[in-house]
């Protein structure tokens, strides 16, 4: 016998009941999750998305580069990325987070930079976070950089205090700031901040 909204009895078998209560309880978990945040921000309804970035150890430029265009990102901009964001110690290169690109396209839009964002570092291979573990304290035994997640940036002639205040307000991955050293640490990894 059907309800009125056009299902039928949930009483005609154990299974059934079982089957609907872990739906809903599927459901209901969902909705408990937080949205995706990335998808949230206005600057991805844009038909394209570009990156100006600068490798401040190596002086290599990428000017106005579209590494995302209708619907999809695009392979020769992001090897051309891989490149740039490179363990400049070590000359490896590692496939960067496509997010880690978002992250930073999403940061000169909203503070509508025009100049390109500065790399202090991107990748780090294992060796090379190693070495700087033992000169510093503020380095992370498994730090992000190691997977191509995470980038150390600064844009001259802004104040750093409001490059970590726009990366906070963007509410994706991580945002350390490190205003002795001039950069300010945005990754893809879980919201945090120190």
């Amino acid at each position: 016998m059907p309800y009125e909204n056009g299902m039928e009895n949930l009483k005609s078998s154990p299974c059934d009941r079982r089957r609907f209560l872990k739906l809903g309880l599927a459901a209901a978990a969902g909705l408990a999750l937080p949205v995706t945040t990335w998808a949230r921000l206005p600057e991805f309804k844009l038909p394209e998305r570009t990156l100006s970035l600068y490798n401040i150890h190596t002086g290599e430029t990428l000017r106005k580069a579209v590494y995302w265009a209708e619907g999809v990102y695009v392979p020769e901009t992001l090897a051309e990325i891989n490149h740039l964001l490179r363990d400049h110690r070590s000359n490896k290169v590692k496939k960067i987070d496509p997010r880690l690109c978002d992250l930073l396209f999403a940061l000169r839009r909203r503070l509508e930079e025009k100049d390109p964002v500065h790399i202090i570092s991107g990748y780090r291979s294992p060796e090379t976070n190693a070495q700087l573990r033992k000169a510093s304290s503020g380095v992370a035994k498994h730090s992000l950089h190691m997977e191509g997640k995470a980038a150390d940036i600064s844009l001259p002639g802004r104040d750093l205090g409001i490059l970590r205040k726009a990366a906070l307000g963007l509410k994706v991955g991580g945002v350390g700031y490190y205003p002795k050293s001039g950069f300010v640490h945005v990754d893809t990894g879980k919201v945090r901040s120190w």
